[in-house]
């Protein structure tokens, strides 16, 4: 049974949004799992977000058949919810509309060899290089980008092209007035268009010096030589 005695919750509309008139709401508060009384507002008939939490409070309602439990995972969200159902065997039936696995990928690393097979069609890095306007998120991100003037940008070569993360990079920062030196590793494609490709996505005023393709046998030397020919304001050693 709900418990709403040592909560005393708000009937009227609070929220910075508008209240839309497809949904009937309420406030509500249920005991979880630890035994800590929570307070929500729920939102029918849209479905319930929260997982495990929200199973909690569907076991509590009238309406709901606790032995009948399902989770919707849309998106990112379908990993989360393979993981919620794992955790919680209460959830009987599961759903996954993704592209991803998003457990997959905690586990593993964004791409592992299954990911980077570019004779499957339907491995992660051929749908994403199908589509042109695919931007995968980047975890983390570069403090006081603003402090670099230089930026040597690598990746490797997929398809004839960059990967679609690095196109993310770029448009995830302001690279006014900076020097971009693009280079690529290959077994044996060129850097190709991709540089050319990446150009496109800076602001005008970035200086973008031509792209250098890296093979394994380069060594140091080579690399070293590279960037001291580039004539910038750098020594390599």
């Amino acid at each position: 049974m709900e418990n709403t005695a040592k909560l005393k919750l708000t009937e009227e509309w609070d929220k910075t949004f508008p209240k839309s008139e497809r949904v009937n709401h309420r406030k509500v508060t249920f005991s979880n799992r630890y035994g800590i009384t929570l307070a929500a507002d729920l939102y029918e008939p849209k479905g319930k977000e929260g997982k495990l939490a929200a199973v909690d409070f569907l076991s509590e309602q009238e309406k709901a058949d606790p032995q009948r439990i399902g989770i919707i995972g849309i998106c990112g969200w379908g990993g989360l919810a393979l993981n919620a159902a794992a955790l919680d065997t209460r959830i009987k039936a599961t759903v996954a509309s993704t592209m991803y696995d998003m457990s997959r990928v905690n586990a593993k690393g964004y791409f592992d060899a299954e990911d980077l097979d570019y004779g499957n069609n339907r491995s992660r890095s051929s749908l994403e290089m199908n589509d042109p306007d695919t931007r995968p998120s980047i975890s983390g991100s570069v403090e006081n980008m603003e402090h670099y003037d230089i930026i040597f940008l690598g990746y490797p070569i997929w398809w004839g092209d960059s990967p679609r993360i690095i196109a993310s990079f770029m448009e995830s920062y302001d690279f006014s007035q900076k020097t971009i030196v693009p280079f690529c590793t290959s077994g044996g494609s060129g850097i190709g268009s991709s540089a050319k490709n990446l150009h496109g996505l800076a602001a005008s005023d970035v200086t973008w010096l031509d792209g250098e393709r890296l093979k394994s046998t380069s060594s140091r030397d080579d690399l070293v030589n590279w960037i001291n020919g580039l004539g910038l304001d750098v020594t390599a050693e």
